[in-house]
């Protein structure tokens, strides 16, 4: 049986930001750009990111769908807050990347004909929020 993941709160992530902001070491990881969310790109292999904590509130509810932009920011913007109860935020995990220790937010989007993984770089602790 697997350990679950802690809860990563606010304050967690701004830390983690902080300290992937501070690495100067050159990894793949950075080869695309993940500011904003973008697809798991194929220079970065999933086996290379692994997984300390999640955002995930109830593994069992079902959440909101709900983006949070009070600024006209979109999903993709580099510089869309990091929303804690928002979509797709509150379906995310928190990955290390195990070549560099560089943090980044990951999930599982879902259609009905595909699935796309997807990230973004957590390096930017000015962007975390949790309003409720």
């Amino acid at each position: 049986m697997q350990d679950l993941l802690p809860q990563a709160s606010a304050d967690d992530l701004r830390a983690l930001a902080r300290q992937s902001a501070a690495i100067t070491q050159a990894c793949n990881c950075r080869a695309a750009d993940s500011a904003g969310w973008i697809s798991l790109p194929l220079s970065l292999p999933e086996t290379q990111l692994a997984d300390i904590a999640t955002l995930v509130r109830d593994p069992y509810g079902e959440p909101t769908f709900a983006e949070y932009h009070p600024d006209g920011t979109r999903y993709a913007s580099p510089d869309a807050p990091i929303a804690l109860r928002y979509h797709p935020f509150n379906r995310c995990n928190v990955a290390r990347c195990t070549q560099c220790a560089r943090h980044y937010l990951r999930y599982v989007e879902a259609g009905g004909y595909f699935v796309d993984r997807r990230i973004r770089a957590l390096d930017d602790a000015a962007l975390v929020s949790d309003p409720d």
